[in-house]
């Protein structure tokens, strides 16, 4: 069975490192040409020059997706390169921590411009693409922060359920186009963010995974690519949470 991604045209935001890269590692290895677009030049283009030279298709774009101008430059880019848009990954995001009675208005506007705008920004840019294909896959990262909340990341928290809401919706207003929506909703993932965890936090964290470890890049890209393939084309709307069991 082949993976269903060869020939494939991928664009991957945050691509350049964390499950980022790992999305885009994972696709490009199932034959996807993938552009790795990410805020970081230098990181974007080293990690795309790393892919080519393992013999993948791959480019790098830099582009912040908080800015419309910068995505339609990405997409734009893209389709000069490659020719279309048959994958669209929606990972790029940040966090700006606090609670909620202290947090500063620009630390909630930074993550809502980023996180959920951003993400509008990418689909709305490849929407026309994937219309006249009449094909194409949308899978945008949420959180489960977004399903069940966490202290501390209201804003967070908040673009990502937001973000499980524009996906549904995208699935709805354009199933008849060919085109499907999914999300994947991360739990607690082995990256350099919980790296910094302290071994007491991170211990009680374990106590709460049913699997009783931290997700790797790994499992979320495989879930990626397969709502990315042929093999997941009667699946839309969906979330698929990739948590060990720590939401149900």
């Amino acid at each position: 069975m082949t993976s269903g991604l060869e020939g494939k045209v991928a664009i991957v935001t945050g691509g350049a490192r964390g499950i980022g890269l790992a999305i885009a590692t994972v696709l490009a290895e199932r034959g996807a040409s993938v552009v790795v677009s990410d805020v970081n030049r230098e990181m974007a283009e080293q990690e795309a020059a790393n892919l080519v030279s393992n013999g993948r298709q791959a480019i790098a774009v830099v582009a912040n997706i908080a800015s419309a101008e910068d995505v339609k430059g990405l997409v734009a880019t893209t389709v000069s390169n490659f020719g279309r848009v048959d994958i669209l990954v929606n990972n790029a995001g940040i966090t700006r921590d606090g609670l909620l009675l202290r947090m500063k208005e620009e630390d909630w506007d930074a993550v809502i411009s980023v996180n959920l705008k951003g993400v509008f920004h990418c689909i709305k840019a490849v929407l026309p693409i994937m219309t006249k294909q009449r094909s194409g896959k949308i899978v945008s990262i949420s959180s489960i922060a977004g399903a069940m909340g966490n202290a501390g990341q209201a804003n967070y928290s908040a673009s990502k359920a937001a973000v499980i809401g524009l996906t549904k919706t995208v699935a709805r207003e354009y199933a008849s186009r060919g085109i499907t929506a999914n999300a994947v909703a991360p739990g607690f993932i082995d990256t350099a963010m919980t790296v910094a965890l302290s071994s007491g936090v991170r211990e009680a964290l374990l106590k709460e995974i049913p699997l009783a470890r931290l997700g790797t890049p790994e499992d979320i890209a495989n879930t990626v690519a397969f709502l990315s393939s042929d093999q997941a084309n009667y699946i839309t709307g969906q979330v698929f949470h990739v948590n060990g069991g720590m939401y149900m």
